[in-house]
């Protein structure tokens, strides 16, 4: 096998060198770094002419987060470079390349505020899709079209090497992210909770540094949400309707007043949605002759609510320092019909015993977050100092009426009906302390440290009534209080550096160290279990970055991260809601650590990019969770730490602009992950191939109008008992400028065959089955959006808003 796996990478690696030297040869480079007053000046455009030729751009960029651009191509001449920026003034430079001096390094360009002259500038240029960063890339959010008026999961679905199945499980590279907002944990992390339009960027980091977090296996998602920073009063505005099964609505609404000092913001959004979900299963028993095959059917018919705010304050009393306050508030409901019908037969297909369970859900939750952050630059050396704190407040409360049956074989209800009441309450507090300390050492080198403290508690009281003589009665067997505390305490230190030229460096490369201790402890006061969990782990990280051009690089890299037990995997109740497939936690769970490493590629074109990378990653300790069916026919589920598992692939993602109206992403991640349960039973082994697809066209069919069609495939996907079934989808986008380019309308048909659906099948000793779920994927969407302001003249669509 190793055999096998050396060969496969040798071709790997000789096709990228054949690959490159074709295209090999030398270019000239413009480069440089946009600033106001040493603040760096990111997403500006820069159009390079011709010094003869004032209409037609003959190379174009946009500056990174630091300020950064490059222009590469170019061949010995006169040209002249127009930079604009939205809230500065314009500024050309008259520039001329010679065969003695291909590599302009034009160092800091400063870029005068504009304030009131901003009125009659207008900024067209377009973001790219994708940017290419050391650590990973940033999708523009305005370029998924096809997700107007949806929510960061159907944005991450069109983003590539990422995959969302049908219920919105997410995973980069056959593991789960951990999901950041603006660059902080919060405890708005599920990706239903936040509005695509309130979004301006996603940043997908596969290979994170010291100073970031050990958890989460599968890399880190960081969602940017957008934030004003142009002079004035600027806003938008955008409102959506549609239907899938039933109706949906949305709307969103961005304000923001900036002056010299002060910056103010406000966003508001809503969703509401009729939904409606299939899941059709089956089970065979091997051991059991009287309830030797297990069929189920349920139906979900559920309103679903979502409305979020935001409200911000910047002040900078000074050019190097400034003071900001947060304040977010979240609010979700969801109203849950569903019927359960169980049916089962015996080993020679006869008919045993057939039951209904009707559930009414009422769900709802409030949070409230609350963040302050505070940056300092010192003016002499340049040493950078922030600090933020973050508290969150969760409440969750669910009421479930229930009323289960016994039917006959043809259906007629057999004995009286059993009524029970339910109500499971959650009370969630998090507090997030974080500081980081930047030194430069030189220009070109730099030494970081920080630390984060996270406090969360927990306390859920989920309790069970049974009808009885008139009266519900509490079902102590049935019932749980939980109780959770936990402290994670890390430090980190992290050096950089970068060989040759700034702007165009030969090499950067960067080694850190981060040191997490844990202390959690929880226990059940029903069940009398008790559990306390102290460990201390190190984490190093490292990473190459080798530049054979601006345009082309090499990486190699690697990280020990860390994958803790969540919440739900340790508490050790046991959920019979349904009696015939009950689940529960696991007390005794240790962490699953793993090892990663990483060899990338990229290169990039005029019109062309291209990046690929072998990925390789070992866990120990590795979580999953287990069935076993008992003798009466009943499966409980349960995580346990079952040994080891090896995931190992190829990630690919190629841009390209064929034409002027047309241009594509295709993007291709293959992986095989295997599992070894030497701690468990031995049918906890699994070995399979994977691979997904996304192919993303984008058309400009006539002036101000895009059209985008978007194809997902997923293959199958290892699970320690089973495998977790392809899936597949189509979405398609049309959007239009209407009068002076501030509005615009969009059309989106999401799912447009109807295939999107999530399944696995399990396998046992005793037992095998599978599981299909089918949601209302399919839907059609209608949206329109607005944005109005003293100086604002892009859209909210275009996601024109500055990261915060």
């Amino acid at each position: 096998m190793n055999r096998y796996r050396i060969s496969w990478v040798c071709c790997f690696c000789y096709f990228l060198f054949s690959y490159t030297s074709i295209f090999a040869q030398p270019k000239a480079n413009i480069s440089g770094k946009l600033v106001k007053q040493d603040n760096p000046i990111a997403f500006a455009s820069l159009l390079l002419y011709a010094s003869n030729d004032s209409l037609k751009p003959i190379s174009n960029t946009i500056s990174d987060s630091l300020g950064f651009f490059e222009l590469s191509g170019m061949a010995v001449g006169k040209y002249r470079l127009n930079i604009r920026s939205i809230g500065f003034l314009p500024k050309t430079l008259d520039l001329e390349i010679t065969s003695a001096n291909k590599v302009l390094n034009l160092g800091n360009i400063n870029l005068n505020d504009a304030g009131e002259t901003l009125k009659s500038v207008t900024v067209t240029a377009e973001k790219k899709l994708i940017q290419r960063t050391s650590q990973g890339f940033v999708v523009n959010a305005s370029a998924s079209i096809t997700q107007l008026g949806g929510t960061a999961t159907d944005l991450l679905r069109n983003t590539p090497t990422v995959l969302v199945d049908a219920e919105g499980a997410i995973t980069m590279r056959g593991k789960t992210p951990m999901i950041l907002i603006n660059g902080r944990n919060s405890s708005i992390t599920n990706t239903d909770q936040i509005a695509a339009s309130s979004i301006e960027s996603i940043e997908i980091i596969n290979s994170p540094g010291a100073n970031y977090d050990a958890d989460a296996e599968g890399g880190i998602i960081n969602i940017k949400l957008k934030k004003g920073k142009q002079s004035g009063t600027n806003g938008a505005l955008a409102i959506g309707t549609g239907f899938g099964v039933k109706g949906r609505v949305n709307s969103s609404l961005l304000l923001n007043h900036k002056t010299e000092k002060w910056n103010l913001g406000l966003a508001y959004d809503n969703r509401f949605a009729g939904r409606d979900r299939t899941i059709d299963a089956a089970r065979t028993n091997f051991n059991s002759i009287d309830q030797y095959q297990l069929k189920q059917f349920r139906y979900d018919d559920r309103l679903e609510s979502l409305q979020n705010l935001r409200l911000s304050a910047d002040y900078a009393p000074s050019k190097n320092t400034s003071i900001g306050f947060e304040a977010n508030f979240n609010k979700e409901g969801q109203d849950n019909n569903e019927t359960l019908t169980s049916t089962t037969t015996t080993s020679s297909n006869k008919f045993n015993s057939k039951s209904q369970r009707q559930s009414i859900e009422i769900a709802r939750s409030n949070i409230a977050e609350y963040a302050a952050n505070f940056s300092h630059k010192a003016s002499s050396s340049g040493a950078l100092l922030t600090a933020s704190v973050t508290s969150s407040f969760n409440k969750d409360r669910e009421n479930t009426d229930i009323n289960s049956l016994n039917l006959s074989e043809n259906g007629t209800q057999i004995g009286s009906t059993f009524y029970q009441k339910t109500h499971n309450y959650e009370d969630v507090v998090v507090v997030n302390l974080k500081t980081d300390y930047s030194y430069p050492l030189s220009d070109k080198s730099k030494i970081e440290t920080g630390y984060k403290g996270v406090i969360r508690s927990l306390d859920a009281d989920f309790q069970s009534y049974d009808l009885t003589n008139g009266i519900y009665v509490p079902n102590v067997k049935a019932s749980n209080v939980f109780q959770f505390r936990e402290q994670v305490h890390a430090a980190y230190v992290q050096f950089s550096s970068s060989v040759g030229e700034k702007a165009n460096p030969r090499f950067k490369y960067d080694i850190g160290l981060r040191a997490e201790a844990i202390n959690n402890n929880g226990k059940t006061i029903s069940q009398n279990v008790a559990f306390d969990n102290k460990y201390f782990n190190l984490f190093p990280s490292a990473s190459l970055v080798f530049y054979n051009s601006p345009e082309q690089f090499w990486k190699i890299g690697y990280n020990r991260r860390i994958n803790r037990p969540g919440l739900g995997q340790l508490n050790p109740f046991v959920d019979i809601t349904d009696s015939l497939n009950q689940h529960g936690g696991n007390p005794y769970l240790k962490p699953e650590l793993v090892n990663a490493f990483e060899l990338g590629f990229s290169k990039e074109w005029s019109n062309y990019s291209f990046y690929s990378a072998l990925f390789y990653r070992n866990a120990t300790n590795a979580i999953r969770e287990q069935t076993i069916v008992q003798p009466n026919g009943v499966a409980i589920r349960t995580p346990v730490n079952f040994g080891n598992a090896t995931t190992y692939g190829l990630e690919n993602i190629f841009t390209a602009k064929p034409f002027k109206v047309y241009d594509f992403n295709l993007s291709l991640t293959l992986f095989k992950q295997q599992y070894s349960g030497e701690n468990v039973n031995t049918d906890l082994v699994t070995d399979v191939f994977s691979w997904n697809g996304k192919f993303i066209n984008n058309f400009q069919i006539w002036s101000g109008a895009k059209l985008q069609i978007t194809g997902i495939y997923n293959s199958p996907v290892a699970a320690p008992q089973g495998e977790r079934l392809a899936n597949y989808n189509v979405d398609l986008g049309f959007q239009q400028k209407l009068g002076k380019g501030n509005s615009r309308i969009g059309l989106v048909v999401t799912d447009i065959f109807n295939t999107l659906q999530n399944g696995n099948n399990t396998y046992g000793t005793n037992f095998s089955g599978y599981r299909i779920s089918k949601s209302d994927t399919r839907a059609v969407m209608l949206t329109f959006a607005l944005t109005f302001g003293t100086s604002f003249k892009e859209k909210l669509m275009e996601n024109k808003f500055s990261i915060e």
